[in-house]
């Protein structure tokens, strides 16, 4: 097997991993509570959030003014979860709001981390 098959092997020790989406999102900080009660509805199985400074196409966003402040969301989840959530916000807030989305493909090392939320 190789390196990020089913099982990541590094000397004696066998840790099981599998391939997953990463679903990325970076706006605006005034969104956080809104976005975060939707990525419970929606079903995510956890999410990771945390201050984001750059430049693109509204411009610099570099944080300094709370308002003017980004945050990055990141959603470690399947494929189909990460399309569903894509869509919403697609429909729900790209029209109004400073907003870009990717998923990228990842292997993580703890797969029972990421499986369904528990209530």
């Amino acid at each position: 097997m190789g390196a990020f098959g089913s099982y990541l092997e590094t000397g004696e020790l066998t840790l099981t991993s599998q391939s997953t989406k990463l679903l990325t999102i970076i706006t605006e900080s005034a969104l956080e509570t809104k976005l975060l009660d939707d990525l419970d509805h929606l079903g995510a199985p956890g999410y990771t959030v945390s201050n984001a400074r750059g430049r693109g196409h509204r411009g610099r966003r570099d944080g300094n003014w709370l308002a003017d402040s980004n945050i990055r969301i990141e959603v470690i989840c399947g494929e189909e979860l990460a399309l569903k959530i894509s869509q919403h916000i697609e429909e729900i807030y790209y029209q109004n709001f400073a907003m870009i989305s990717f998923v990228s493909d990842v292997t993580v090392l703890r797969p029972d981390k990421f499986s369904k939320r528990k209530s």
